[in-house]
């Protein structure tokens, strides 16, 4: 481009790129063979409220370090109801304006802010509101800048009077246009045709509302009733006008869109990284036990790291838990509900006060990246306030069923010692909301955590602690699970067995459980959550962009380690060949790096048992379907347990990659006669736990809702990621046992409904009349 002479502009487009899209294009034109090129831009978008800090910034950096003028393209911005929707969605601060009258103010401030900086910010003003433009032409003579110093830009076929009028006063008019690809480039017109046709553009208002020009041309900050009836406007569904907060909110992930938030995490893992070494113990009744065998626990990015050691609990030990439990269950029992609660809401306020360190210790010991480890944490302050908010409501105030000369009361009292056996895939979410959910109904817990996340499961107890769990009431047990885990699940004193994991164990757990040991009275409750295998039908009429992006992310993130991960993309025949090449590129993009990394798209695996076994899935796939992509994962194979994504087509619908879980990142494409057929495959394993269709077709979608059988199935989106009380996660087949977690039936699992009848007659008893 610069060879040739050509204006190069740099686009702008949702928020949370803004930052990163500033510093790429402050970066390149640093460089010395960029640093004196003028004929290059960026677009700025007015409709957001930190612009004005970005120009001063950018104005700055063009004038004291660049030493040369670059172009600014002035716009309203595009993506109002995305930012709005994705920002009430994440519980964030909304980064836009919010009414059309403050972009359109904002954008006349900028416009000075431009024009009175003209020597290192050249103005390229973007819009088709005659008081925009009129505005900066008034300004501009006023401040002397010569009409060659600035110039408006507008679409192709839009608004050619406007065009042509501006023109004809000597100022500069650049028409601009898509150009490429057909379907990308109509869906960019229509996406401009929809802006300007909306209820608050300066085109639909003066050519077709025939508003007056006093109104069109009022100055924003004095907009009145007549423009944009402000008390009319209807509320978004997300926003809840007059209405009473609600008694949960999902905790806001972080956004590392932000500096701030990116410098913590930096600083988070640096921080843990001189803590390495330490050796975690387990703690029964509050104290730490006695150690004999002790276990490394390494950094799956980098195995030759050592993130600590934890000593093995023994049989004993085990044994020793239970009777703690045990001892503190009746007072924990007949404690209060609202001190139950107030443990948990506790512990959710010690995940916010170490909120990156916790983040910091997954990414170390899971491999979970930055956003995934995040989730983890915001997810475990989830469980907390949720289940508090339930217990409240289950074990509050006893249900009346009284009669005159009767009392019938009905209540839910707690089963009694609860073990969770947890997994290592989300290490600090699950293990938390199972204890929790367990301990705010008023049974006793035993923690006992995969070996492969027990830093971070010692980091929960350290909250539990500080948080002032009474002795015995949870206790911490590492260990190995073939070793303790038959000594938990067959104690006649466990009541409770809370298991996340595979389907090997979850069906050996319950078998056991079933059984009624020797001088047991009580029958053991299992509630256990064993995977899937899920599937993501695409129709033939799907949006093809979030088609792809969906697949990968569902597939891809955590590097598959997700009992909802799709592992199945059934495609149509009819879109089958251009939804998988389109796949094939985007999953090309991703970048497999340590988890610690902030562009890492993709981690390692857990440890070298689960890399060899994907790995001998993945051979087996080469003899039953194609191998389409592979990653290279280059020197990275021998640092740490890297799995690259990988894609098979063509996968016979009973093939193994096609019916067990891989836990991994492999994706099996299937591809099906129609959507009846879809349907039949994607129903055609033993599990049923997440599903996911991409469709226009209300028809087809409403076909899907009612035969795809799976616990979670989302429609046009990713089919991972539920979010606590959104979202209730569970399934049903050979996925679960029990009832969704983070929903509202949840609890009712770990309590015994019990009646009590009075008889209220006495001598001399009279009903009131």
């Amino acid at each position: 481009a610069k060879q040739t002479g050509a204006f190069v502009n740099f686009d702008m487009e949702q928020h949370s790129f803004k930052d990163t899209t500033l510093r790429i294009f402050r970066e390149i034109l640093s460089e010395t063979e960029y640093r004196d090129w003028p004929h290059v831009g960026i677009a700025i978008q007015a409709y957001l409220r930190d612009t004005e800090a970005d120009l001063i910034q950018l104005r700055d950096w063009a004038k004291n370090e660049r030493r040369c003028p670059v172009w600014v393209r002035l716009v309203k911005g595009a993506y109002w109801d995305y930012e709005t929707v994705i920002a009430a969605q994440n519980d964030w601060p909304v980064p836009v304006w919010t009414k059309k009258w403050e972009s359109d103010a904002n954008f006349e401030k900028l416009s000075a802010f431009l024009l009175q900086n003209v020597d290192w910010l050249v103005p390229a003003f973007g819009s088709h509101n005659i008081r925009s433009i009129a505005h900066a032409m008034a300004l501009a003579e006023s401040l002397g800048v010569p009409r060659r110093r600035f110039e408006f830009q507008m679409l192709y076929g839009m608004a050619d009077p406007i065009k042509e009028a501006i023109q004809s006063l000597g100022y500069r008019v650049r028409i601009y246009t898509p150009y490429g690809q057909l379907l990308p480039g109509m869906a960019y017109l229509v996406r401009r045709l929809l802006e300007n046709s909306s209820n608050d553009s300066f085109l639909r208002q003066g050519f077709s509302e025939g508003l007056s020009e006093e109104v069109l041309l009022m100055n924003p900050t004095q907009v009145s009733a007549v423009r944009i009836q402000d008390s009319g406007l209807k509320a978004h569904p997300w926003q809840r006008v007059g209405a009473q907060p609600l008694q949960f909110k999902n905790d806001p992930p972080t956004n590392f869109a932000i500096e701030a938030n990116r410098t913590a995490m930096h600083e988070a893992l640096a921080l843990v990284r001189t803590q390495l070494g330490t050796l975690y113990r387990p703690i029964v009744n509050n104290k730490p036990l006695a150690v004999s065998k002790m276990q490394a626990s390494v950094n799956p990015s980098k195995h030759s790291e050592v993130l600590g050691e934890f000593a093995l609990a023994t049989i004993e030990d085990a044994n020793a838990a239970v009777a703690a439990a045990q001892a503190a269950f009746p007072a924990w029992r007949d404690a209060p509900i609202e001190e139950r609660a107030g443990l948990l809401q506790r512990v959710a306020q010690q995940f916010r006060k170490r909120r990156f360190e916790l983040c910091a210790w997954i990414v170390l010991e899971t491999g979970k990246p930055w956003r995934e480890a995040d989730g983890d944490v915001a997810e475990a302050i989830d469980f907390c306030d949720y289940y508090a908010v339930e217990g409240l409501k289950l074990q509050g105030e006893p249900q009346h069923r009284d009669v005159p000369g009767e009392d019938n009361l009905y209540f839910y009292e707690p089963r009694g010692v609860a073990v969770v056996i947890a997994p290592w895939n989300f290490p600090l979410a699950i293990l938390t909301g199972m204890t929790a959910a367990a301990l705010v109904t008023g049974n006793t817990a035993i923690m006992k955590p995969a070996e492969q996340s027990t830093l971070v499961a010692a980091k929960l107890m350290e909250c539990f602690l500080a948080a002032g769990a009474p002795p015995g009431v949870v206790n911490f047990l590492p260990g190995l699970g073939e070793e303790i885990g038959p000594t938990l699940v067959n104690h006649p004193d466990v009541a409770v067995i809370a298991f996340t994991g595979s389907l090997k164990v979850g069906l050996s757990i319950n078998q056991q459980a079933s059984h009624t040991a020797g001088g047991a009275n009580l029958v053991k409750r299992v509630i256990a959550e064993m995977g899937g295998k899920n599937a993501i039908i695409v129709d033939t009429d799907a949006d093809l962009d979030e088609a792809v992006k969906g697949t990968v992310e569902s597939a891809f993130g955590y590097a598959g380690q997700k009992c909802s991960a799709g592992s199945r993309a059934i495609v149509l025949d009819g879109i089958f060949d251009q939804f998988l090449a389109r796949l094939v590129e985007a999953t090309r993009s991703l970048t497999v790096a340590p988890a610690d990394h902030p562009g890492a798209s993709l981690g390692p695996v857990i440890d070298r048992e689960s890399q060899d076994r994907i790995h001998r899935f993945i051979e087996k796939g080469k003899t039953e379907a194609r191998l389409v992509y592979r990653a290279d994962l280059g020197p990275l194979a021998n640092e740490g347990f890297f799995v690259g994504p990988t894609i098979f087509a063509d996968v016979p619908e009973n093939s193994s990659i096609a019916q067990e879980e891989i836990f991994g990142p492999v994706l099996a494409v299937i591809r099906a006669k129609d959507l009846d057929d879809a349907i039949r495959i994607a129903n055609g394993t033993k599990y049923a736990l997440t599903g996911g269709v991409f469709s226009r077709s209300p028809e087809h979608l409403a076909l899907v809702k009612k035969r795809f059988r799976v616990g979670n199935l989302y429609i046009n989106r990713k089919c991972t990621g539920a979010l606590v009380d959104r979202q209730p996660f569970g399934g049903f087949k050979l996925s679960g046992i029990g009832s969704k977690a983070g929903g509202p039936d949840y609890l009712l699992q770990f309590v015994l409904p019990r009646t009590i009848t009075e008889n209220q007659m006495r001598r001399g008893f009279a009903p009131e009349s």
